[in-house]
């Protein structure tokens, strides 16, 4: 049996010393992109009540008054379909990497997180590379355990994280060398 690491100034996952001294190697905060902000979806949603209405009205002048009703729903599972992107934005993605540590963070759109704590020197990167469409998939390997990383970033912006992540975790495999002030 081999004995537990007892240093209470040290990591429990990975046993390395946690120290605040260590330079950041690479840092992300990584958020879902949406190109509607909050005042844009309530100008939309006044220009689909205003559609709805009129035609809406239109049919119902018509005698056709059932048709008025199902307008109504329309922007209700509009307005419901924009509250569940909305909602899904909250969603964010830390990732640190130190000499001594690469931590990723995930927070879900529900609030539920998860932290993978990972020694550079057993990590690696792996990306999944379709020839037409770039990088689809990037994940963190240690001790063949998958962290997947960047998942609901484009294409572009993912490959711009492979690159980053790639040079953090080569300097902290070479190690950092400190220059006196």
């Amino acid at each position: 049996m081999s004995a537990a690491n007892t240093d209470p100034n040290s990591d429990p996952m990975t046993g390395n010393p946690a120290s605040d001294d260590e330079p950041t190697l690479f840092s992300a905060r990584l958020t879902p992109y949406r190109s509607l902000d909050q005042r844009g979806f309530l100008i939309v949603m006044i220009i689909v009540v205003a559609i709805s209405f009129v035609c809406g009205t239109a049919f119902l002048l018509m005698g056709a008054w059932p048709v008025f009703g199902l307008f109504g729903l329309d922007v209700l599972a509009i307005w419901w379909a924009f509250r569940i992107n909305f909602r899904q934005a909250r969603a964010v993605e830390e990732i640190t990497v130190t000499p001594s540590l690469i931590r990723v963070r995930q927070v879900e759109a529900d609030g539920a997180a998860r932290e993978a704590r990972m020694n550079p020197l057993w990590t690696r990167l792996d990306k999944e590379l379709h020839e037409d469409y770039g990088v689809q998939k990037l994940t963190l390997f240690s001790r063949g355990v998958p962290v997947v990383v960047g998942a609901f970033l484009h294409t572009a912006q993912r490959e711009e994280l492979a690159l980053e992540l790639s040079l953090a975790l080569s300097t902290a495999k070479r190690g950092v060398s400190r220059s006196a002030p």
